[in-house]
């Protein structure tokens, strides 16, 4: 059914871009001044290459992918809007990321300073999704090519919890706060209908550096992709996309409950495969 809804709303905007092209033509302007909108969505999955979290300095160092449940494949989803003027651009992105699953403890865990037993049956949720904003300044004039570097701001909006399904047992951490980040993108139009590109969004450092505050925690991301795609019309796209994403931080926080410590160590690595379509509502050409 999903696929189907995908096709359908597919062909409606074929239908409604067709019609809009053939209205009549404004007068043209200069590149540097028209104002460039396009929308892109993808859907696909997500695999876990390696995900490893210790909340607590006496917690347990735990493996979601070999005790947690996480070696399965998750449904995906992404969304897009970029606001382009000349060689300037602006990218929102919305990034859904919610993993809930299910395991019986082959081990003691502690989390939090909460034991969990072995054989105890569990339900483990990571949630991280996050919203970004970025700058992109395209150093190459040719439109065929764009080279592009900026800047991103991301707002990270993480849940992590470990669940008795008795409900007897709870240890909920939530954490939200701000990610500078650098941007890269490169994007080739190979054909007149085929074209290519990578992008990659990523950092390195203190997250005290970063916010100003005391925090002895280290933090990094890397968000990298490469797409191919095909020019259906001038002002509709279809794409492949294969994504890299992973990240995370050690260390001390002292923006806690009360009810732990504040140490954390989490790094995931994950990989995904989507398909997506892109749609410039006002192409300007």
């Amino acid at each position: 059914m999903r696929t189907v809804s995908w096709l359908s709303s597919a062909m409606f905007i074929l239908l409604v871009n067709e019609q809009a092209h053939s209205l009549p033509a404004a007068p043209e302007e200069s590149s540097d001044k028209v104002l460039r909108l396009k929308a892109s969505a993808e859907t696909g999955f997500l695999g876990i290459l390696d995900h490893k979290i210790q909340q607590g300095k006496s917690g347990t160092y735990f493996k979601y992918h070999q005790e947690g449940g996480q070696d399965v494949l998750f449904p995906i989803t992404r969304f897009a809007l970029d606001l382009t003027r000349g060689r300037h651009t602006l990218v929102f992105l919305y990034q859904p990321l919610a993993l809930e699953t299910r395991a019986t403890l082959t081990r003691d865990i502690i989390v939090n300073d909460v034991t969990f037993t072995e054989g105890t049956p569990m339900r483990f949720f990571y949630g991280f999704p996050y919203y970004r904003i970025s700058w992109l300044y395209d150093l190459n004039p040719k439109k065929e090519v764009e080279v592009a570097v900026g800047l991103s701001f991301q707002i990270r909006n993480a849940t992590i919890e470990f669940q008795s399904l008795d409900g007897l047992q709870l240890t909920s951490s939530r954490n939200v706060g701000p990610v500078p980040i650098l941007k890269f993108r490169l994007r080739h139009a190979a054909k007149p209908v085929f074209w290519w590109g990578f992008e990659a969004d990523g950092f390195y450092a203190p997250i005290s550096y970063l916010n100003g505050s005391d925090n002895e925690v280290v933090g990094a991301i890397l968000d990298s992709s490469l797409r191919c795609g095909l020019r259906v019309t001038p002002s509709f796209e279809l794409f492949l996309n294969l994504r890299y994403l992973g990240g995370g931080s050690v260390g001390t926080s002292e923006d806690t409950t009360g009810l732990e410590d504040g140490y954390t160590r989490n790094w995931i690595h994950l990989l995904t495969v989507t398909a997506g379509f892109g749609l410039t509502l006002s192409p300007g050409e």
